[in-house]
């Protein structure tokens, strides 16, 4: 015999805890079966978008998928216990309308995001300057991105600030150059000099050999003929290109014997005045 032929055999009061106990194991038996399965399918679309496409789109896709999965088991949750989506669908065009006039700039912070994710300045995993912070990209959402500086510190920028802003993007093309600031003493020849840095350049793992390695004469310093070495790197190799070059420089210069200078401070005490007293000390054999 069935839970139904029982039904009428109940009072009103019974049945209607009846009904409510299959409606919990209904929902009960829907979540334990639903969610979990909704989980499954946005983590797999997150891997299938992002080795497809990107991690950014990646993500949309994975989240579009949750939220809609989710929508549709909230409405059916509320199903169960007699709500009627007409009534949720009235209720909650009255609501939206509400809080979109309460929340103008949650609305313009949501029309710049979908301007981020169309023009493409920058995606998932790139690395960013903006308004002076730089850091990974950790997600690109509707309101705002989420930046993880390098001392691993959390900012969160709105959409809107962005689209005001500039932003760098520093890994957006596969290389990168280093610009290196070199001065050498008035002593020394620059055609020699020159031929050092390009030789450490080439000998340089890091260093790619196209685009070339140059070096620019870039002016007369105060106490130093000034150079600029500009070498090439993978965005990868970047930064351990920069520190490993400037040992390789110093060394090298030591064994040559090309002078490194620094600034020298001269007093001159005027025309009237006694000259500084200098006594030379010989150190005694």
């Amino acid at each position: 015999m069935d839970i139904q032929t029982l039904l009428p055999s109940l009072n009103p009061d019974q049945m209607q805890e009846q009904k409510m106990l299959l409606s919990l194991l209904r929902v009960g038996i829907l979540l334990l079966i639903l969610l979990p399965f909704l989980f499954i399918v946005s983590n797999w679309a997150r891997t299938y978008g992002t080795k497809r496409l990107s991690a950014q789109q990646g993500m949309v896709l994975s989240k579009l998928i949750f939220y809609t999965g989710l929508f549709v088991i909230v409405f059916a949750v509320l199903g169960e216990f007699g709500f009627k989506l007409s009534h949720l669908l009235g209720a909650a065009g009255i609501i939206g309308i509400a809080i979109g006039f309460a929340s103008q700039t949650t609305a313009s912070n949501v029309i710049s995001g979908f301007f981020l994710m169309a023009e493409k300045p920058f995606e998932v995993n790139d690395i960013i300057t903006i308004e002076g912070s730089t850091g990974v990209v950790m997600s690109i959402d509707m309101l705002s991105i989420k930046l993880r500086t390098f001392d691993n510190r959390y900012i969160r920028i709105p959409n809107e600030s962005i689209i005001k802003t500039a932003v760098t993007n520093v890994t957006r093309f596969p290389i990168r150059r280093v610009d290196l600031e070199i001065g050498v003493a008035y002593k020394e020849d620059i055609g020699r000099v020159r031929t050092v840095l390009l030789d450490i350049a080439q000998k340089n793992p890091r260093c790619l050999v196209d685009p070339e390695p140059l070096v620019v004469f870039s002016g007369f310093g105060s106490s130093s003929l000034d150079l600029k070495l500009l070498i090439w790197a993978a965005k990868a190799d970047w930064l351990g290109l920069k520190n490993s070059i400037a040992e390789e420089i110093k060394q090298r210069f030591d064994t040559e014997g090309i002078e490194i200078p620094f600034p020298h401070v001269s007093l001159y005490a005027g025309s009237k005045t006694t000259p500084f007293p200098v006594k030379v000390v010989s150190e005694e054999s």
